[in-house]
């Protein structure tokens, strides 16, 4: 069922509803698009007049064959939360197709007034808990080809899901395309993710190339377990005339996280100080 024909079902059952009964809308929300979801395969498609898009600016919408459509908006009176846990749930529920899951998707926010990018991210992150890392790619998909979420954080989302989905090629091709060409300025944070890409699925050759382009631009590791990564990389190829370059170049850095650990050790085994006795 196209999308289309999905945002015309809810908007026929819609307009059957009166605006002064907003309190019922948000009980009947959830059975409503579930109940639409399921019937997906079944109905034969009617057709839009308007752009695929509903519009969102007017106070009402025109539907052919459906007539004049409350302005109000649906599940506008549904809590934000239930509104995430629901559409959790659905998309765990709902099958293994592209086409479904951007249907349910499309109608999730066909009736909200902004795109909201915010509640989408705590879908994706309550997703990303119960480890649905093939729905977390649909979605972050859906979401960059509505031209939402464009940014360096959800592009290493998508990497990280598609790695843990074991799509490493995918995860490759998105690094390459959205962010390594900015090797100058890209944050650490997503360099050490595909470093760790890289490192896990015994991609060394890429991941020593990745660092060697970070050091062209004078670019420091952060941590001491990128060092680490690099160095074992260099050796597994070897190469410990590079292993050895690296330890040196960063022994500060490898130094420094040692002294961290002990003075930690030291600080949680020193005994503490009781209460100065009280004179009387």
């Amino acid at each position: 069922m196209s999308r289309a024909t999905f945002v015309t079902r809810l908007a026929r059952q819609l307009s059957r509803i009166k605006v002064e009964r907003a309190q019922p809308l948000s009980c009947s929300y959830n059975a409503m698009l579930y109940s639409t979801i399921s019937r997906q395969k079944n109905e034969e498609p009617m057709e839009f007049v308007n752009n695929r898009n509903v519009n969102h600016s007017t106070s009402q919408n025109q539907i052919k064959g459906i007539g004049i459509v409350p302005g109000c908006q649906i599940g506008e009176n549904v809590p934000r939360k239930d509104k995430i846990s629901f559409l959790v749930s659905t998309l765990m529920d709902l099958q293994d197709s592209k086409e479904v899951v951007y249907s349910a998707l499309d109608a999730w926010v066909a009736w909200e007034r902004d795109f909201p990018i915010g509640a989408l991210k705590n879908v994706l992150l309550a997703l990303e808990k119960e480890q649905q890392w093939h729905r977390v790619i649909q979605v972050i998909k859906w979401m960059l080809s509505k031209g939402q979420g464009t940014t360096n954080g959800t592009y290493g989302q998508l990497i990280h899901a598609l790695d843990m989905d074991h799509r490493v090629e995918e995860a490759q091709e998105i690094w390459k395309k959205k962010l390594a060409f900015d090797l100058h300025s890209v944050p650490w944070k997503l360099c050490n993710l595909m470093i760790s890409v890289y490192y896990r699925n015994k991609m060394l050759e890429e991941l020593v190339t990745l660092f060697k382009g970070l050091e062209s631009f004078d670019r420091k590791p952060q941590e001491k377990s990128i060092v680490k990564k690099v160095s074992d990389a260099y050796e597994l190829l070897g190469l410990p005339e590079e292993k050895e370059r690296i330890l040196e170049k960063y022994k500060d850095l490898l130094a420094k996280s040692s002294n961290k650990k002990t003075n930690k050790i030291n600080h949680n085994r020193s005994p503490k100080k009781g209460r100065p006795s009280q004179k009387r």
